[in-house]
């Protein structure tokens, strides 16, 4: 961890732009340097820009008519997408997921309650994907970043609308979207809006079973799990942009979230070998509502000396209620528990992030900026039960109330340059420095303050090899050093208890730890790509990174009741290695169809010190993930299928504690008819193999020895149809 103190800071920038800045002091007039490409060679932002960064546009994002962005991510080289318990989904670079992958909406952390799942693909106008950190963004992207772009720049009118519908074994429903935007000559306007009604129906099994270190298998329990529901989310994006008389640039932007889920498991144990659990048969009524809000105004101008200034202020606003009625009955049927949990939590906040950016002499573009908020939380959460005592010594009927609050602040400042040192040779040099400080309390804890900061340097660099004649060849390197971080969120630093039903070592309370540090990584990347041909390449990268502070979760009996915890082990390292391509046939063979390739493969490596072999590896990482994909598209058709998988395997993440995850290959198709340029309709089949999701999780205790517990949740072949139209 590196504290640095405001002037600090200053030094480190200054030093950093010396060279740049002293291009400048001559005594002429200020030229701007203008790069110009020629018209056989367009811009590609993947070939050509020194921070390397992959892009997929809104014709990719929009051809399998997703109503999940999530599903989107899962046919993007390098990026894993993953189903825990339920309904939780993590979306993993690197094989890694929360906390080492950061996800951003429009170059900014998305506030507290927002939800993946909320955000409808129409809505997006781009998805970055950044292997190597960036100064411009924040660098708690020790996997790397996935920056969302939603759609804003309004260039022509629009009246755009689609219906659909979703067929499977799981989930069913309607959705709709719209698009609507009208352009003037110093004004315009948009709105769009999607929104989705699914019915939920499924069947969900699980098993736990303890064998002792004699062998003898002392406990065996299958669980069955029915469950039923619904869900529904509507979601709304207007937004205003105005051109001032003086060439100023004003736009009000503002998302609107909202979703509703009613479900109803009827989880029940049967017990083959060994004692039943506290409660066998389970019935669970859950209602989840989320709410968001979230404003922007941007301001920006244009100097006559060529530089640009850009500023947001935005305010943010979410609710998360979740109310949970249980009715348990014990191995004799008789009643076991008769109550309720209500957890209510409620976030607002503010922020302000801006830049200046200028292009100097020498090939020099620079940036400068800022990223500053504050945000406020609160949390309530009683549980009541008529029957259950909730806490030894308690009457029966007591009400457990706990309220929680908290108050982050932080603060960015980072300048970067990206230098055009010759034709072939460009380098970008960064530095970010944030600072956090979070103060807690509530009930059942004593308050706590935590403050942190860490100083960020980058290095990228971009060799394009000279081809014949001098000109730019089609093969190009690149090289990266990075020092990036991982915080710890609220949630594992409040040392308050979450409890789960039917306590064991492999379903244990959760407690968190306020003395938790960030961890902190220095790597380095290195890439070779080859373009031979318009819309065809192929790279190979590779990354090594070491990590300190490496953050782990341990689990004790302290008893009473199982508890899990995360504290701060010694150290891990990070190794990965991808292979990409995609090309068009016609490029490889002449008078080819009309086809598109494309396929990647990513392998995955790390080891933390502290643990032993065999497999091991950082928490739940995956350890393989490989792409595959082909589109068609020939007159009024166009088709396509891809192929996702993701290897499964033990995980062993600490030395009594393991993890085991399914393999699982996703296998998608598409046909898109367009019967007028107005009128298309769109078929999509997904999840063709019909994979189940599911993990198991084990822990090994001297004295009673082996325990082991899975989930699988069913999968079935989804069908999605939607009929699109522009008016």
């Amino acid at each position: 961890m590196c504290l640095l103190r405001p002037r600090h800071l200053a030094i480190v920038i200054a030093g950093l732009c010396a060279p740049a800045f002293a291009q400048t002091s001559s005594d002429g007039p200020t030229m701007q340097q203008v790069e110009v490409k020629g018209s056989n060679q367009a811009y590609d932002p993947r070939r050509d820009d020194t921070a390397a960064r992959i892009v997929v546009g809104r014709e990719e994002i929009a051809r399998y008519g997703d109503t999940s962005v999530l599903d989107v991510f899962k046919r993007i080289p390098g990026v894993t997408v993953t189903t825990g318990s339920g309904r939780s989904t993590q979306v993993r670079m690197r094989g890694l997921g929360s906390g080492y992958t950061q996800i951003l909406v429009n170059g900014e952390r998305t506030p507290a309650g927002f939800s993946l799942d909320n955000l409808a693909p129409e809505t997006i106008e781009r998805i970055e994907v950044l292997r190597v950190a960036s100064a411009e963004f924040s660098t708690a992207a020790m996997a790397g970043t996935i920056n969302i772009v939603l759609r804003k720049t309004i260039r022509k009118r629009e009246r755009e609308a689609k219906l659909g519908y979703l067929l499977s074994s799981d989930f069913r429903g309607p959705s709709f979207s719209t698009q609507l935007a009208e352009r003037g000559e110093k004004s315009s306007w948009s709105l769009s809006a999607s929104g989705n009604h699914d019915t939920l129906a499924r069947q969900w099994s699980g098993f736990e079973e303890n064998t002792r270190p004699d062998g003898t298998v002392d406990l065996l329990r299958t669980t069955f799990g029915p469950e039923r529901g619904h869900i529904n989310r509507l979601n709304l994006g207007p937004s205003l942009h105005w051109t001032l008389d003086n060439g100023d640039k004003l736009a009000w932007e503002t998302v609107v979230n909202g979703s509703s889920f009613r479900n109803h498991p009827q989880p029940r144990v049967t017990t083959l070998i060994g004692s039943p659990p506290q409660s066998p048969d389970l019935q669970l009524f859950g209602e989840f509502d989320d709410r968001l809000l979230k404003s922007d105004l941007r301001w920006s101008r244009e100097l006559p000396t060529g530089a640009k200034l850009e500023a947001k202020l935005g305010l943010e606003w979410s609710s998360r209620k979740m109310f949970i009625r249980r009715v348990g009955q014990d191995s004799l049927g008789m009643p076991e528990s008769d109550g309720s949990t209500l957890l209510d939590t409620h976030a607002r906040g503010a922020n302000s992030v801006g830049k200046a950016t200028r292009s100097v002499d020498g090939g020099h573009a620079l940036s400068l900026g800022w990223d500053i908020g504050v945000n406020a939380s609160s949390d309530i959460r009683v549980e009541r039960d008529s029957i259950r005592l909730l806490a030894p010594g308690l009457p029966l009927g007591t009400a457990l109330d706990e309220n929680f609050r908290a108050t982050a602040t932080r603060a960015a400042l980072y300048v970067q340059d990206d230098w055009t040192v010759t034709p072939q040779w460009s380098v970008y040099l960064g530095t970010r420095w944030e600072g956090g400080r979070t103060r807690v309390s509530g009930s059942g804890f004593e308050p706590a303050t935590i403050s942190a900061g860490v100083l960020s340097p980058i290095l990228q660099s971009l060799y394009k090899f000279p081809g014949k004649d001098g000109k730019q060849g089609g093969d190009q390197l690149r090289l990266a050093l990075s020092r990036t971080y991982k915080a710890p969120d609220l949630h594992s630093l409040v040392p308050r208890r979450s409890a789960w039903e039917n306590n064991s070592a492999t379903e244990a309370d959760f407690v968190g730890n306020p003395n938790l540090k960030p961890e902190l990584a220095w790597g380095i990347d290195l890439a070779y790509e080859h373009y031979w041909a318009p819309e065809a390449m192929v790279s190979v990268s590779g990354s090594v990174k070491r990590i300190d502070d490496y953050t782990s979760n341990h689990i004790y009996f302290d008893g009473w009741r199982w508890i899990f915890t995360p504290v701060n082990d010694d150290r891990a390292m990070l190794r990965t290695l991808e292979v990409e391509t995609k090309f068009p046939l016609k490029s490889l063979f002449a008078g080819a169809p009309a086809l598109d390739l494309r396929a990647s493969v990513s392998r995955n490596w790390s080891r933390v010190a502290s643990v032993p072999g065999p497999h091991n590896r950082m928490e739940q990482q995956t350890p393989l993930t490989a792409n595959l994909g082909v589109d068609f598209k020939s007159g009024a058709l166009a088709a396509g299928a891809s192929l996702a998988h993701r290897r499964g395997g033990p995980i062993r993440v600490s030395a009594n504690r393991g993890f085991y995850n399914y393999s699982r290959t996703d296998v998608d198709a598409y046909a898109l008819w367009s019967f007028t340029p107005k009128l298309k309709w769109r078929v999509a089949l997904a999840n063709l193999l019909g994979e189940d999701g599911g993990f198991e999780v084990s822990y090994l205790d001297p004295v009673r020895g082996l325990e082991k517990r899975g989930w699988r949740y069913p999968g079935g072949v989804k069908l999605r149809t939607t009929l699109e139209m522009t008016f």
